[in-house]
């Protein structure tokens, strides 16, 4: 598993623009006006996350970063 520091910076290059992946807000709207991904409506945002049929990288990426903090 890469460390929290490389996720973030793999993130945010996806992006293009500095994130916080902690944010679900962030989140979200990255994840809608950048790569037109629809996050399913859930009771948090790493169920939102967890749920979401997609490939692109960016939301493995986000989901390790966010089990990096949260552990």
């Amino acid at each position: 598993m890469a460390n929290k520091e490389f996720l973030h910076q793999r993130i945010c290059i996806f992006a293009g623009k500095e994130i916080d992946p902690t944010s679900d807000r962030h989140v979200e709207d990255m994840l809608r006006n950048k790569f037109n991904i629809h996050l399913p409506q859930r009771t948090s945002m790493n169920e939102s996350l967890a749920a979401v049929n997609s490939d692109h990288e960016i939301i493995s990426l986000i989901k390790q970063y966010r089990a990096l903090v949260s552990a």
